[in-house]
């Protein structure tokens, strides 16, 4: 992982480039669990590099260690969503300090309707809050919730975790 984001600040030696090009290479060569069809589970920074997939709280543990690793401040933010508005699951995404400010940034992985990218203006994150009991929770957390690590360090099959086994709220 420091090898990857070493190799990545040299290619873009300043913060924002350099943010923006691991942004991108854990949007799109990280691929999301549940796209792929992997049953795999990932949980550290470590792991989810050596698997190449993991859900979008394990990809951004991946995202916000390489941000680290370089000296630019980052951590976790999470919203709550639903799909049909009776399920609520939790969605992971991070939150990097560059130009005097926060900007969350969201790693997911793009698909057909999910368009994620880097911006430090507008945000362009794979999900809108909008539906009744959807959450963009506040702040920026320097550790990852302990409702996504203990579900991710107790499951051994990530497409039955995504079946209605994910945490719903922080």
């Amino acid at each position: 992982m420091r090898q990857l984001a070493a190799d990545l600040r040299e290619k873009h030696p300043d913060d924002e480039s350099f943010a923006r090009a691991a942004f991108e290479w854990v949007r799109d060569e990280i691929r999301h669990s549940i796209d792929a069809r992997d049953p795999r589970i990932t949980l550290t920074a470590s792991e989810v590099l050596a698997e190449g997939v993991g859900f979008c709280y394990a990809k951004s543990h991946l995202l916000v260690a390489l941000l680290r690793a370089q000296g630019v401040p980052a951590g976790f933010c999470y919203q709550r969503l639903t799909d049909d508005g009776d399920a609520f699951v939790l969605h992971g995404l991070i939150s990097v300090y560059l130009k005097d400010g926060w900007h969350r940034q969201d790693p997911r992985g793009n698909k057909p309707g999910v368009d994620a990218r880097f911006s430090l203006g507008a945000e362009r994150l794979a999900f809108a809050v909008g539906a009744p009991g959807e959450i963009d929770y506040p702040g920026v957390h320097a550790e990852p919730a302990a409702a996504v690590v203990s579900a991710l360090s107790g499951a051994t099959d990530a497409l039955v975790l995504a079946n209605g086994h994910l945490p719903a709220a922080l």
